[in-house]
């Protein structure tokens, strides 16, 4: 299926899909079927992660698709618990072993915790490499962010965080414009949360435009620059996923989005002590 999906320009000049497919949550024995389904409605764009569980399946539909590597832009990321210089050198080596590949467009740092300074250095080392193209990080809030660029002198090239229409980040966004870090949304439905699909002002603004409200909410996102990465394992949903760029929200319709806007997570505070040591002490490998 032939679909055109906008790119956005990493500050490694790398460019990255504004629209990919997501697979957290799907389970490990559906994602292989999932990802061929996203492949064939247009999808070149793929995030999983080592703490998924599911690398291996996402790697046999890229296998199995026949599509050009060079047409991918796939991005998976590192766990707490290989937080470190070499723990991170071998976590990189196992998931690209999972995934089939001898490279990823992007690696994330999945979690602000650990010794992520010592994951940073090894990652730099990989990009030079060319094991990782673009390296970045998950969940970090604003102060991290700029600790970790201004201290290292390597700024990722992307940061991966909550955003959603009653989380709408867009202080951090700033911060992250004056760094060139490009903004990626997870959570972009808020999982349904606070029933953002029948929600007043977006159910309007779909009406207005014969859309659905999650075409409205990626088009929201991806105007303002935001990469997008939302799943679904029903292809009819993918499809409508990916057609988001017919129209264009108004000045005002954005200005009705903003309103919704609560500045507080829907799901979890990573800066919240409990969470952090839930987080920090989680183990997905022996």
């Amino acid at each position: 299926m032939s679909v055109t999906i906008p790119a956005v320009k990493l500050n490694n000049g790398q460019q990255m899909p504004i629209v990919g497919f997501g697979v957290f949550q799907i389970p490990a024995e559906q994602t292989e079927k999932a990802v061929s389904e996203a492949l064939a409605a247009g999808y070149r764009h793929l995030d999983t992660a080592a703490s998924y569980g599911n690398e291996e399946a996402v790697g046999r539909a890229i296998a199995a698709s026949g599509i050009a590597r060079d047409d991918l832009f796939v991005t998976t990321k590192l766990w707490v618990q290989d937080a470190g210089e070499e723990p991170t050198r071998a976590a990189v080596d196992a998931s690209l072993q999972r995934l089939g590949l001898d490279y990823v467009d992007l690696y994330l740092i999945h979690q602000p915790y650990g010794d992520y300074y010592g994951s940073w250095r090894t990652l730099r080392s990989l990009t030079e490499e060319g094991r990782v193209r673009s390296a970045g990080v998950s969940n970090f809030h604003s102060d991290r962010l700029v600790d970790l660029a201004e201290r290292t002198g390597f700024t990722p090239a992307v940061n991966q965080i909550e955003t959603h229409p009653y989380f709408q980040r867009q202080t951090d966004q700033d911060v992250m414009a004056g760094l060139g870090v490009q903004h990626q949304s997870w959570g972009g439905f808020a999982e349904g949360r606070n029933n953002l699909f029948t929600d007043p002002v977006l159910s309007d603004i779909a009406a207005e435009h014969g859309r659905s409200v999650g075409q409205v909410v990626l088009r929201w996102l991806t105007q303002r620059g935001i990469v997008v990465i939302p799943k679904s394992v029903r292809p009819e949903r993918m499809a409508e996923n990916l057609d988001i760029f017919g129209f264009t929200l108004s000045a005002d319709e954005l200005i009705r989005i903003a309103a919704l806007d609560t500045g507080a997570s829907l799901f979890f505070d990573h800066r919240d002590p409990a969470m952090v040591s839930a987080l920090g002490s989680r183990r997905i490998h022996e």
